[in-house]
């Protein structure tokens, strides 16, 4: 028997911060929200000018999942020291499409190696703990094609569905590209097919 796909997955829906001190040094931790790398390369741009004089901007993030999307970077810190401790949270929460970074002010005193990963691992840990943590489920994308004397039809499938509209040109003929969730997506094929003057065609599979 194969292995049941998976039909959800957890993430968090509004950014959120936490401190953590330890002999001096300041450790900021930001957790957003992410769907793509433009996000992470947005969010880092705007904290590395909020935090000129910091002297780490460590992060970790996974996006999408099949875990493979991933990146931690340490900026400077021992190899291992910042970067993953920070993803192992991210990982220990089941979460993706998220970002966490911990700013750094040093506070003059070297915590070594064992004490840049708890104080990284702490940093993650409390920031994730503030934030809700919620189910979303996993989409695949369509692009339906139709006259525009159907869109009302096809609007009202997608909305039973809770389908997202991810675009919409309407003209004389409408292109609307959606988000169907994996759970309801062969009810939602099986309606779509019954108004036989559409075309429905997948495309890139995401979540949102």
């Amino acid at each position: 028997m194969s292995k049941k796909e998976i039909e959800y997955y957890f993430t968090i829906e509004q950014s959120t911060t936490a401190e953590y001190k330890d002999r001096g040094s300041k450790f900021i931790a930001f957790a957003f929200p992410i769907v793509d790398v433009d996000d992470v390369k947005k969010h880092l741009t705007k904290l590395k000018k909020e935090h000129p004089k910091a002297v780490h901007h460590c992060y970790a993030y996974s996006i999408g999942t099949d875990g493979n999307n991933f990146r931690v970077n340490d900026d400077g810190e021992p190899s291992g020291s910042a970067g993953k401790p920070i993803y192992n949270q991210i990982i220990s929460k089941q979460l993706c499409n998220v970002l966490v970074v911990v700013v750094r002010y040093f506070g003059g005193t070297l915590l070594g190696v064992p004490g840049l990963i708890n104080a990284y691992k702490m940093s993650a840990m409390l920031a994730l703990q503030t934030v809700p943590v919620v189910q979303k489920p996993i989409e695949i994308n369509y692009n339906i094609h139709c006259d525009y004397t159907r869109v009302n039809d096809v609007m009202t499938i997608l909305k039973q569905c809770n389908a997202t509209i991810i675009q919409q040109e309407q003209q004389l003929f409408c292109n609307i590209i959606v988000g169907i969730p994996k759970v309801r997506l062969q009810e939602a094929l099986f309606k779509l097919e019954q108004l036989h003057t559409i075309e429905v065609k997948k495309v890139q599979t995401t979540t949102k």
